[in-house]
């Protein structure tokens, strides 16, 4: 994960007073290297990013993550104004986790000297890479879709990619990848609007069917089989 630095010193106080004790206990007692005075923020993030790897968004809770990092409630308070910032916080990480998946699937792919079939190649491969990170990490990958109050503020529709902000470089992966599919002729124009949802709402569902539906019971094999049937299909339906 990116580092997040804490932006400000600690000056004082009885919070600032509790992170000075807790870090000296942290390093008698052999506790998490991570946290260190003035870096309460991050290891924070880090705490709670691995309880929603466990158990997904509801296990991100604001005095859990304190209490795994080993200070107060109302030291974690300094840094975040409730569970809300906190749960938006562990979701951008887990859609740029996402993108990184997508983007590893396709640095995958054998070279190719031909730009269309290429462009046809990665477009799988993204979508590879994302039922793969929804398989391998389903906690986190329910926590980067939950809805919360910072992700109300956006107009995003799931049409048309930002240009800015973490919580978006999944979306804007698949976005340059489909404009990948145009620039090479292996997509009309007219097909382009909307190809997102179209994209993401098969391999979503895909990976929700995997975790939660009747495929789960498919052998790591036959599921394999059916992920990449899907992905020839949706593909070949983008570029007809």
């Amino acid at each position: 994960m990116e580092s997040i630095t804490d932006g400000a010193a600690d000056t004082g106080g009885d919070a600032g007073a509790d992170e000075r004790r807790t870090a000296g206990a942290r390093t008698r007692t052999g506790g998490r290297s991570r946290y260190h005075h003035g870096d309460l923020r991050n290891a924070l993030i880090e705490a709670a990013v691995e309880l929603a790897t466990e158990g997904g968004p509801e296990r991100v809770v604001l005095r859990e993550a304190a209490r795994s990092v080993g200070v107060s409630p109302t030291a974690a308070y300094r840094h975040f104004g409730g569970q809300g910032e906190l749960l938006e916080e562990v979701k951008i990480h887990g859609q740029q986790a996402l993108a990184a998946s997508m983007m590893e699937a396709v640095r995958a792919l054998p070279a190719s000297d031909d730009p269309g079939e290429a462009a046809v190649r990665r477009t799988e491969a993204v979508g590879r890479g994302y039922v793969r990170f929804a398989i391998e990490h389903p906690g986190l990958y329910r926590t980067a879709f939950c809805r919360t109050e910072a992700a109300a503020e956006h107009d995003f529709t799931g049409i048309e990619a930002p240009d800015a902000g973490a919580e978006f470089a999944a979306f804007r992966e698949l976005s340059d990848t489909l404009d990948a599919l145009v620039a090479t002729g292996r997509m009309r124009p007219e097909n382009r609007p909307a190809a997102e949802a179209a994209a993401w709402a098969t391999v979503h569902g895909l990976s929700l069917l995997i975790l939660d539906g009747p495929l789960a019971l498919l052998p790591p094999d036959q599921r394999d089989a059916v992920v990449e049937r899907t992905l020839t299909t949706i593909v070949a339906g983008l570029i007809r």
